[in-house]
């Protein structure tokens, strides 16, 4: 086991390391000063994330040269990190715009409708059925396939 580092070594390590915390107190920076949680959303994901990397490497530098060989077991926590931090994310955006549309708050974006669901929404209630011969029930042609629509 080596127990005395090279200049080099102390020196990424280091820079690492201090990367690693810049980039954490901007995240935290960034959600004392940004207002709306959705702006408050982006910087802990990217900063947090830059911070854990940035650990990460200092920590499989170090140890891949104390122990003498390559060490590669914190990077773990960053592949554990790179699937979970944007699912969570998207997670709480998606519970945050359900509450806010819940709320009333004229400024969330409309629900998202499937086509089927749509069209019959704006059909009135009130109108007589179709009718059109294709497209009646008793008609053959209904029994078949119909063209997708396309945008």
């Amino acid at each position: 086991m080596n127990t005395t580092l090279p200049l080099w070594v102390e020196w990424t390590v280091s820079i690492l390391l201090v990367i690693s915390g810049l980039s954490a107190l901007i995240a935290a920076w960034g959600m004392v000063r940004l207002k709306d949680f959705f702006q408050r959303m982006h910087p802990p994901a990217l900063g947090f994330t830059a911070a854990s990397w940035s650990a990460a490497l200092a920590s499989a530098i170090y140890f891949s040269w104390v122990q003498e060989s390559l060490s590669l077991r914190s990077w773990i926590i960053v592949v554990v990190l790179s699937i979970t931090v944007p699912i969570t994310t998207v997670l709480l955006a998606r519970a945050a715009m359900f509450r806010r549309r819940q709320q009333g708050d004229a400024r969330m974006p409309p629900v998202l409708v499937p086509r089927e669901e749509e069209s019959a929404a704006q059909a009135p209630a009130s109108a007589p059925a179709a009718k059109n011969p294709e497209t009646s029930p008793a008609s053959p042609a209904s029994n078949s396939q119909q063209p997708a629509r396309g945008r």
